[in-house]
């Protein structure tokens, strides 16, 4: 053989090295709780294409934005029928199959800061308890992110738990408005989809929704122009599951690329909407007609203590929701947080 044909003979394999190299080898179909136009969702996809960079091509994952296949309150029953192969959602999405969910989903006023949250996922017992909770599903907890703080929309000041009397307000059902319930509020049932609705017509008072910057962007406070910021209720677990049997397929080094790709995930949306959030205050601030309320360390800590007789009521519902309920205090408590 010439030394021509020798050399185009090695060019030749290795372009088809090349190309086995960077075919994926698994393909993955995942749900997210989040709609396509949403931040959250923008921010998922970008995790999306740094997991196949990072995989060297091998894993491809179709992220399909909410209520794609399954109503985001069943994507694990997706997952279990294998029609879905994991999923980006608020694990409180599941109380309805056990109370636990919406406990570990939303301890309402535990943490102060997303960092808190994540330290109790990654290093305090958070993670092997969320895998024990999704084992009978089959599905596997990868790990966990959340948004942030999530502020208040209100159409009236609040500045106390005692302006919370007799407030009509949006909440979800569960813990959440168990919760405000104690505090003396009125919780109503309504979809997100109809929030700006019953904020503008007067059906609610306020509504726990979502982030400053989000409700910001929705216009969420030019109707309801008391928003209260930081939050001092919400801070919803953002899980990132799929299929256990699948998982335990994968070689070791795409579980282990996997991992750290959701610790990083974690890292990013919280940045992210955090920084969206300060430049949403700044714009909100700069409308005379919006007044920004920030309560103060007693007012959240009275709220905070209606909140803890709430969990342990709450823990009663399932032995699984107890076992939150004894890691989450635990945690708390050996890490001076309550």
């Amino acid at each position: 053989m010439s030394k021509l044909m020798t050399t185009l003979t090695t060019v030749a394999l290795a372009g088809v090295m090349s190309t086995s190299a960077f075919a994926a080898d698994y393909k993955f179909k995942f749900q997210s709780s989040d709609p396509s136009g949403d931040k959250n969702y923008q921010i998922q996809q970008e995790w999306v294409k740094r997991v196949e960079t990072m995989s060297g091509g091998r894993v491809q994952i179709d992220l399909l934005p909410v209520g794609s296949v399954f109503k985001h309150t069943e994507t694990l029953d997706g997952i279990k029928m294998g029609i879905l192969d994991g999923q980006i959602t608020a694990t409180s999405y599941f109380s309805g199959k056990d109370p636990a969910f919406g406990l570990i989903g939303n301890t309402v006023g535990a943490w102060s800061n997303t960092q808190q949250l994540l330290q109790y996922i990654n290093y305090g017992g958070g993670y092997q308890l969320m895998n024990e909770l999704y084992a009978p599903y089959g599905v596997k907890f990868i790990g966990g992110s959340t948004t942030g703080v999530e502020a208040l929309v209100s159409r009236v000041p609040l500045d106390s738990v005692a302006d919370l009397k007799g407030l009509k307000i949006r909440a979800p059902e569960g813990l959440v408005q168990q919760v405000f319930a104690a505090a003396g509020a009125a919780p109503v049932n309504l979809p997100g989809s109809e929030v700006f609705t019953g904020l503008s017509k007067g059906v609610i008072d306020a509504a726990d929704y979502t982030v400053f910057s989000t409700n910001q962007k929705a216009g969420m406070n030019d109707i309801a122009t008391h928003p209260v910021y930081p939050g001092f209720h919400s801070l919803p677990l953002i899980d990132v599951s799929m299929s256990k049997k699948k998982w335990d397929k994968l070689p070791a080094d795409i579980q282990a690329i996997l991992t750290v790709s959701v610790r990083d995930f974690a890292e990013d949306i919280t940045t992210q909407l955090r920084i969206a959030d300060e430049a949403a205050v700044k714009e909100a601030n700069a409308n005379p007609e919006i007044t920004i309320h920030n309560w103060s360390p007693e007012e959240r800590k009275k709220f905070r203590a209606i909140a803890r007789v709430q969990w342990k009521e709450f823990a009663k519902r399932s032995p699984n929701a107890q076992k939150v309920y004894d890691s989450i205090t635990k945690y708390l408590e050996e890490n001076g947080l309550l």
